[in-house]
C-alpha cells in the first residue's frame, strides 16, 4: 500500500483521539499528573506513533509488527478510560464520545492488520 502514514484513516483518527484524550484528561485530578493522565496520554500517543512507525518501515512484514503494537496500545487506552469512568474522572458525555473514537481506532486497526496479514501471507 503506496503513501505516507499521514494518509492512513487509522492515523488520523489515532491523532484525534490524541487530542480528545488530552482534553478530557485536562480535568483529571491533580494527584494523577504523573499517574493515570500520564499513561493514558503516552498510550494514546503510542497508538498514532506506532502506526506511522510501522509505515516507514522496510517491509509489510515490520508493518504488521507496528500495527499490532498500535492495536496492543489502544487496548491500554480503553483499559485507562475504563479505570477514569469507574474512578468518576469522566462524564457520560465524554466517556461515550472517547469509547466511540477509540473503537473507531479499533476497527481501522484491525481492517490494516487483516489487510496486510493477508498480503504476508500471499508473498
Amino acid at each position: 500500500m503506496s503513501g505516507t502514514y499521514e494518509d492512513l484513516k487509522a492515523w488520523q483518527v489515532a491523532m484525534e483521539l490524541i487530542l480528545d484524550i488530552y482534553r478530557a484528561t485536562r480535568s483529571f485530578p491533580e494527584g494523577e499528573k504523573y499517574g493515570l493522565t500520564s499513561q493514558i496520554r503516552r498510550a494514546a500517543v503510542s497508538v498514532a506513533s506506532n502506526i506511522a512507525e510501522g509505515k516507514g518501515r522496510a517491509s509489510d512484514k515490520e508493518l504488521l509488527q507496528f500495527l499490532n503494537h498500535a492495536r496492543g496500545s489502544l487496548y491500554e487506552v480503553q483499559t485507562q478510560l475504563a479505570i477514569a469512568e469507574r474512578l468518576g474522572y469522566l462524564n457520560d458525555k465524554q466517556n461515550r464520545a472517547l469509547a466511540l473514537n477509540a473503537a473507531e481506532a479499533g476497527r481501522l486497526l484491525n481492517g490494516l492488520i487483516r489487510c496486510y496479514r493477508a498480503e504476508t501471507a500471499a508473498a
